[in-house]
């Protein structure tokens, strides 16, 4: 319940980072303007610490197969979410719900829509999702991490205003620290999320196997790894020589960002966004196979700015990667460009942009 006499804004987003992140930054921004926040989403953000006043969890389902007893899977869930978040709404009595896309998303925001309660869609990607697309022709306005939309029906670009992907104070502070022009060592970051962190186990340190020994002793590595990878990690920059810093989980990514010359991961989102916003370099991978290929459309933005190299996984090969590395170790001022064209695109202010938009539909 709202506290007497303030706003209430009911934030929905699914229990990813990716959804999570740029809620918790608006939530951040609502909470310094004196607005009270509740989050509705899914059982995988039970160990997610967010600054709301109330967390409430609903039903839901992502559709992760098309055959009959999935799809009726999908739908009982979602009906059942939808019927909770009825009940949630009529309790708590928000002024406006915002969504973060994903299907957990859905419930929420088709509640608000049916009770005629203010309803904003925030897209990170910059391939509109399914779930938002979805729910787009029913809500009151949509957000847009991206400038340039894709999968976005000609009827609602009425609704369309661009704000960027709102960041969190740790990447704010981040973004404040100047790009390290390269000397000597290259502080290189790799990471890859829940999806992503095999494939860099298995890529990038070969790939420094196969650079020459003079720029590997020139190399300084931090690593996400999954905790079964995390021996066979070490133990190859170990024979290679090459200092190390592996673990399954970074809490301070944002400030690793800002200290590296370099960067390698996948392409969510918020990772562009927040390369963006500190200015660093990257190489980035989209994650394969994804049916509306957001991380390549998101890779493909940097890329276009000159701020990111994309290759796909189809082609993400020790040697490749190997070649791109040497490419960039030995030329600096290179880097220090790619550097500035990615700060240019970064949007600092999205949040306070988001929340200006969500108080501008919910009249309050």
């Amino acid at each position: 319940m709202a506290v007497s006499g303030t706003p209430l804004v009911l934030l929905a987003a699914g229990g990813t980072g990716g959804h999570l992140f740029p809620a918790e930054a608006l939530a951040t921004v609502f909470n310094k303007r004196g607005v009270t926040v509740d989050l509705a989403t899914d059982h995988r953000a039970a160990h997610f610490k967010f600054p709301a006043n109330a967390v409430h969890v609903i039903p839901s389902a992502t559709v992760r197969g098309r055959d009959p007893i999935s799809l009726a899977r999908t739908a009982t869930l979602l009906t059942l979410g939808t019927a909770k978040a009825w009940s949630l709404l009529g309790r708590v009595r928000p002024n406006v719900v915002v969504g973060f896309g994903g299907y957990p998303t859905v419930p929420p925001v088709l509640a608000a829509s049916l009770r005629g309660i203010p309803t904003v869609l925030h897209e990170q990607n910059g391939v509109m999702g399914r779930a938002n697309r979805f729910l787009a022709p029913r809500v009151t306005a949509i957000a847009t991490g991206f400038r340039t939309q894709k999968n976005v029906n000609r009827n609602w670009q009425s609704k369309i205003t661009f704000t960027g992907n709102p960041l969190r104070p740790q990447v704010i502070a981040a973004a404040q620290i100047p790009y390290a022009a390269l000397d000597k060592t290259l502080h290189l970051l790799v990471f890859g999320g829940s999806q992503g962190a095999r494939v860099m186990a298995e890529i990038v340190p070969p790939a420094v196997a196969h650079l020459s020994a003079d720029l590997r002793a020139r190399l300084s590595v931090v690593q996400q790894a999954r905790a079964e990878d995390l021996d066979a990690v070490r133990a190859a920059y170990a024979r290679l020589g090459v200092a190390v810093e592996a673990a399954p989980f970074f809490s301070d990514l944002p400030a690793r960002m800002g200290a590296a010359h370099l960067v390698i991961s996948r392409s969510g989102a918020s990772t562009v966004a927040e390369l963006s916003a500190i200015g660093r370099p990257g190489i980035l991978v989209p994650l394969p196979h994804a049916l509306d290929q957001d991380q390549f459309a998101n890779a493909g933005a940097l890329q276009e700015s000159g701020g990111a190299i994309r290759i796909e996984q189809r082609d993400f090969t020790p040697e490749k990667l190997a070649t791109e590395i040497t490419a960039l170790m030995n030329d600096p001022a290179r880097l220090a460009r790619m550097a500035q064209a990615a700060k240019s695109g970064g949007t600092i202010d999205a949040a306070e942009r988001l929340a200006d938009l969500v108080i501008k539909v919910a009249a309050i």
